[in-house]
């Protein structure tokens, strides 16, 4: 189906804007899907997305900086986020005894255990997306996405 099917119009558009309208309608799709693999664990994607980056330290603890820096959704605020994640005791959030105004955040075994759970999941879930494309046809869509982010 074509942008243009799913949003009803008759409208001639560039491109560029079919382009947009493509990118924006696959991630809300993308998004809601994988909503609905978080939501039995009760967490956002921005929540998940904390946790993998923590597991990503193996064991050493990250600051808020580092966190936000890695974050998918750079205007995530990283402190609510911590502080959700804090209240399931997926994460702990200890004062550095080096320098006092930083947080350092490190994942529980109970947030580990959790990302454990959710791995098959969430390949599952990316697989289904890629599903439609050969090897050589994601590559080329990587690259694409890349290029045009990337301008």
């Amino acid at each position: 189906m074509t942008i243009e099917e799913i949003i009803k119009t008759n409208t001639s558009m560039t491109n560029a804007k079919r382009i947009m309208l493509n990118v924006l309608y696959a991630q809300n799709i993308i998004s809601e899907k994988f909503n609905e693999v978080l939501k039995p664990y009760d967490l956002s994607s921005e929540q998940y997305n904390v946790l993998r980056i923590l597991r990503g330290q193996k064991g050493i603890a990250a600051n808020m900086f580092a966190i936000q820096e890695r974050m998918i959704a750079k205007t995530s605020n990283t402190t609510r986020l911590v502080d959700k994640l804090l209240l399931k005791e997926l994460v702990t959030r200890n004062v550095c005894p080096d320098n006092r105004r930083k947080i350092e955040v490190a994942i529980t075994p109970k947030g580990l255990e959790v990302l454990s759970q959710l791995d098959p999941q969430v390949i599952i879930h990316e697989n289904f997306f890629a599903a439609n494309l050969d090897a050589t046809e994601l590559e080329t869509l990587n690259t694409l996405l890349e290029k045009y982010r990337n301008h």
